[in-house]
């Protein structure tokens, strides 16, 4: 009886262990994906033209998101011909949230939409507060996670990314 206890009882342990979720972290492989943003570019980690993807997290309903996103456009702006992407992915449900959203800031980045966050690939990386940003470099690894909003114009920050160019 006690074997079969013991047996249960890692079981359950072992089951329980592979209903984790993953967490991501810096020096960790990216998660494979595939997406086409919406203006048709093709990205994934692997293939996003040789240079280092900013990967950011975020939702319309979510404030943090709406205060540091004037910053991830400046930076997307003074970046962008020194070998930058940033690639928005939003995990709104609805799609005139998202659609609103865009609009009001002007996006000037690709963005992608997943509305199945829970499943899909904020899933994949263990995003499940927002905003989170990623920094992935071009052997598609993450080499910055940022956790939390993030002034994208920081002096901190940029030179992070400077080392990463």
């Amino acid at each position: 009886m006690a074997a079969v206890a013991v047996l249960a009882g890692t079981l359950i342990w072992v089951v329980a262990g592979t209903l984790e979720a993953p967490i991501v972290n810096a020096g960790d492989k990216a998660p494979s994906f595939n997406l086409t943003t919406d203006r048709g570019r093709s990205i994934s980690p692997t293939n996003f033209g040789g240079k280092l993807l900013v990967l950011n997290f975020w939702a319309s309903w979510c404030p943090p998101c709406i205060q540091e996103e004037p910053s991830l456009q400046a930076f997307q702006r003074a970046y962008a011909s020194r070998g930058v992407v940033v690639v928005g992915v939003s995990a709104d449900r609805i799609d005139k949230n998202y659609h609103e959203f865009l609009d009001r800031f002007q996006i000037g980045f690709d963005t992608w939409r997943d509305p199945e966050a829970e499943v899909g690939l904020a899933a994949r990386y263990g995003t499940f507060q927002f905003p989170e940003t990623y920094v992935i470099d071009t052997s598609g690894h993450v080499v910055i996670k940022i956790p939390d909003p993030q002034d994208f114009t920081d002096p901190d920050f940029t030179a992070r990314i400077e080392k990463n160019l």
